[in-house]
């Protein structure tokens, strides 16, 4: 019987190698020069790889092992199948560009200054000498590309390169020597890329409908199940979400009417949030607005006790364009593996320059000033910044941890922490009322993710549910409409994490403080809820 921690280990290092992209998340810089093979060769290695991890994992007696191991091992063996799934079944590299864009990885090595300019530009150079080779892969790979996906791929590539050629030259100021070396493989890669634009392009203008982007009940049922990792069936996720919706929808009535000073009714929610969505931000003062809220909800959490804080850094900065055009915020912090002091980044989305007037009113209108200030609250503090911070904390007996983590936890967090915050008071009755209107996307995200890849909900009745039952704007359905085609089972993690870790934080022990409670639930890495309860009880 093969003992776990070495068999872990290897396994560990065999995932590292086999992804740059796990790699470069976790902080390991081993392949820091490589882009993913995505080639049919290189992906049926994986594959091998994977089958006989999985093999290996399942002789493992777990119940000799003790509670932090047996959690490790039941981790790794969820990442491993998740893995094999993704890889056999979805097949996702076939038909999604998006899964070839190495936008990520190169400003990985751009933005984070883990390493001496030299050393990360000569890791730099092995990639951007890798672009042409995998974007022929990727165009000798790709098949029925869904028109949504082609869609944003354009912006995203184009964004790629504009990234190479407006960020490389102030690297290479700083390490001249290496122009002769750079240089070269970047102009191939911009031109690589410009071309798998130009193919990207004609494609669409040959009007080629591609694939459904929908996945198929079958499909998107095993993928939840992998993603969720939690004993909860689609049906009652669909089932609870839907309960929730009712009960949230309530609270916000009830809200809207004190803020409105009417009755608990639709038509004042109506009313309230028209007067909260008159106050916002423009494409000028988005970011600033995001840094000032920083200030705000850390001087908040240190006041009110409501969990450790750190003293991390966390740079608050606009998105770049590669990573643009299908969320409109995210918290990019440095990988548990990570031994350099770099910075985590919360990156905030303005809005395209080609948006016309209307559309760039209702963006904001939707996040106005008090919506980024819960939207900093879920991104930053105390949600995924502070939980992630806390997460590379935890050094157990494998890296297990360090490289599989569970969404739904990471967003679970984030969601109950929006909910902590104002039921301590934060941003007062307008906060309140964002939140709960978050608290109602929420909800309906999960219900669109499964109406629309199982149920192939029309798109005029996926933007009643938005605008009508959820209070979106315009645009912010209209986005996330696009975001439930691009993406299957993601937006499932937040309502089924947040009901699952509220449920872990309510179960704080008698004579245990808030603060200490809530530490605890985050000195475990970033487990599956239903494993941090056995963590928590040891």
């Amino acid at each position: 019987m093969p003992q776990f921690v070495p068999l872990a280990e290897r396994i560990v290092d065999a995932l590292l190698d086999s992804s740059p992209a796990l790699a470069a998340d976790a902080g390991d810089h081993r392949g820091d020069d490589r882009l993913p093979d995505l080639s049919a060769g290189a992906v049926a290695e994986e594959v091998a790889m994977l089958r006989d991890a999985a093999g290996a994992l399942s002789g493992v007696d777990d119940d000799a092992l003790d509670p932090q191991e047996r959690v490790d091992h039941a981790v790794l063996t969820a990442m491993v199948e998740r893995r094999l799934f993704e890889r056999t079944e979805v097949r996702e590299h076939e038909w999604n560009p998006l899964a070839h864009n190495p936008g990520p990885l190169l400003h990985a090595l751009i933005a984070r200054p883990f390493a001496p300019v030299d050393v990360r530009l000569a890791s730099l150079a092995g990639r951007l000498a890798a672009v042409p080779d995998a974007l022929a892969t990727a165009r000798a790979t790709l098949r029925d590309v869904p028109r949504i996906h082609a869609e944003t791929a354009l912006g995203q590539f184009a964004g790629t390169a504009a990234l190479i050629r407006d960020e490389l030259p102030g690297l290479l100021a700083a390490a001249p020597g290496l122009r002769a070396t750079v240089e070269p493989v970047a102009a191939d890669a911009v031109a690589a890329l410009d071309g798998f634009v130009a193919w990207l392009r004609a494609g669409l203008a040959a009007g080629k409908p591609g694939r459904d982007p929908r996945l198929g009940r079958r499909l998107w049922e095993a993928r939840l199940w992998h993603t969720l990792d939690t004993e909860l069936s689609a049906a009652q996720v669909l089932s609870r979400a839907e309960i929730n919706l009712e009960r949230v929808t309530g609270e916000l009535r009830e809200a809207a009417a004190e803020l409105a000073d009417g009755p608990a009714s639709d038509e004042s929610v109506r009313r309230a949030l028209d007067l909260l969505a008159a106050e916002h931000p423009d494409d000028a003062s988005i970011v600033e607005l995001a840094r000032h809220t920083m200030e705000e909800t850390t001087g908040f959490v240190d006041e009110h006790q409501l969990v450790s804080l750190v003293d991390d850094p966390c740079v608050i900065q606009e998105m770049p364009e590669f990573a643009r055009g299908v969320v409109v915020a995210y918290c990019d912090p440095p990988g548990p593996l990570e031994t350099a002091a770099v910075p985590t980044f919360y990156c905030i989305a303005p809005t395209p320059a080609d948006w016309p007037a209307q559309r760039v009113e209702s963006f904001y209108r939707e996040y106005n000033d008090h919506m980024i200030r819960n939207l900093t609250v879920h991104e930053a503090m105390p949600g995924h910044f502070l939980q992630l911070a806390h997460a590379r904390r935890f050094a157990g007996t494998t890296r297990v941890r360090a490289i599989g983590y569970s969404g739904p936890f990471v967003e679970g967090w984030a969601v109950y922490a929006e909910e902590l915050m104002t039921r301590h008071g934060f941003g007062g009755l307008p906060v309140r009322l964002q939140q709960l209107k978050m608290q109602l996307r929420m909800s309906i995200n999960a219900i669109l993710d499964q109406l629309v890849h199982c149920e192939e909900l029309p798109e005029a009745e996926a933007m009643a549910l938005m605008t009508g039952r959820g209070f979106q704007e315009e645009g912010e359905a209209a986005g996330k409409w696009r975001r439930a085609l691009l993406t299957s089972t993601q937006l499932s993690t937040y309502f089924v994490g947040y009901s699952e870790v509220a449920e872990i934080a309510a179960a704080r022990p008698a004579g245990t403080t808030q603060r200490q409670w809530h530490d605890a639930m985050l000195a475990h890495g970033s487990p599956p809820p239903r494993h941090l309860w056995t963590l928590l009880n040891t």
